[in-house]
């Protein structure tokens, strides 16, 4: 299949999903919320599997880059020449960046690609080498509403309502019966703590690019393929040096093959391409704040599914803070359906 056919496949789903939401706010954002929460969901899972294999955290890291980087950045190129045919030059200039690869200009290209590209991605990958993923559950997707409203309120001036305020409070204790006793804990589970600390600012990282997504109205295809385009130009050209120097350590070369083609085409293709395009999909019709109290059900089924799959036990604290942080996103998000 030819890259300008493959685009196309994307573009023409993503905008019959996107008539159906136009039509149906109902369905057509169910449906974004829907692949959103499965591929959220198995990402937390496999990721926290991953930590437990040979490779390191800044290896899935690199592979979620290049994976996600064989499909964007051929599309970057070929949305930037298919605009370049239809616009003035003058209405070119500052709209791309990265030698034409990136669909946004400089500025946001650097502002989003480094919240919610590189940065997401080494403090997600590395914070699963340090804490199970029931923390995980809680602390990336359970806490974006919290972050999210926070960052909305400072830079949008959004106001936040007292129901999405009692909300809010609900997902704070939940993280903080999650989270801290791990850090009272810190002489028999040393690490647990750096990985919940890890969790926190992937978190809040992606509840940056988020707000910055609907600040801008950046289309959905757009945005995922800026961030990807940023972390590659950053992340892979000093990933490859640091592990040459040996200041890095890296398996790539050791692991099997299947194990490196799997994290290539789950970590880049499904959580950054397809997960990317529909979690914006449901920021452009549900906002930012509302776009991350949606994902209510991730926490609750990536929690058990840790449970149920890599043995993980469920203590009292993260049972309790897992049952806040999920009532907390629902009380906050029981409206969002009522969409005309």
């Amino acid at each position: 299949m030819s890259m300008t056919l493959f685009v196309t496949s994307i573009k023409n789903v993503v905008g019959r999903a996107s008539i159906l939401a136009h039509n149906s706010p109902k369905l057509g954002g169910a449906f974004f919320a829907g692949v959103t929460i499965v591929i959220w969901v198995g990402f937390i899972i496999i990721a926290r599997a991953s930590a437990q294999g040979v490779l390191t955290g800044l290896d899935i890291a690199a592979l979620r880059i290049l994976g996600a980087s064989s499909v964007l950045l051929p599309t970057g190129f070929w949305i930037n020449k298919s605009r370049a045919l239809t616009l003035p030059a003058r209405a070119m200039k500052g709209a791309t960046s990265f030698w034409q690869l990136s669909p946004l200009g400089l500025k946001l290209t650097l502002q989003m690609g480094l919240a919610g590209g590189l940065l997401y991605a080494v403090f997600s990958y590395s914070g699963f080498f340090f804490a199970p993923a029931a923390h995980a559950s809680v602390l990336l997707p359970g806490s974006l509403p919290l972050w999210t409203s926070l960052i909305a309120w400072m830079t949008l001036s959004q106001p936040i309502g007292w129901r999405r305020m009692i909300g809010l409070l609900l997902i704070l204790a939940g993280d903080l019966l999650v989270g801290g006793p791990s850090l009272f804990d810190m002489l028999s589970h040393p690490g647990v703590w750096r990985g919940d600390a890890l969790f926190v600012l992937a978190s809040i990282s992606w509840s940056f690019y988020t707000v910055l997504v609907r600040q801008h109205g950046v289309q959905a295809v757009h945005a995922t393929t800026a961030i990807t385009v940023f972390s590659f130009f950053t992340f892979i050209p000093f990933y490859i040096l640091l592990c040459l120097l040996g200041w890095v350590p890296t398996h790539l070369l050791d692991a099997p093959l299947k194990t490196v083609a799997f994290q290539f085409f789950f970590q880049g293709v499904l959580s950054v391409v397809i997960a990317g395009i529909t979690f914006n999909q449901m920021i452009r019709y549900f906002g930012p704040v509302r776009s991350t109290m949606i994902t209510a059900i991730v926490p609750g089924f990536s929690a058990v599914g840790a449970s149920l799959i890599l043995g993980e036990s469920m203590t009292p604290n993260i049972i309790i803070g897992l049952a806040m942080v999920t009532i907390g996103i629902l009380f906050g998000v029981q409206r969002v359906f009522a969409l005309k």
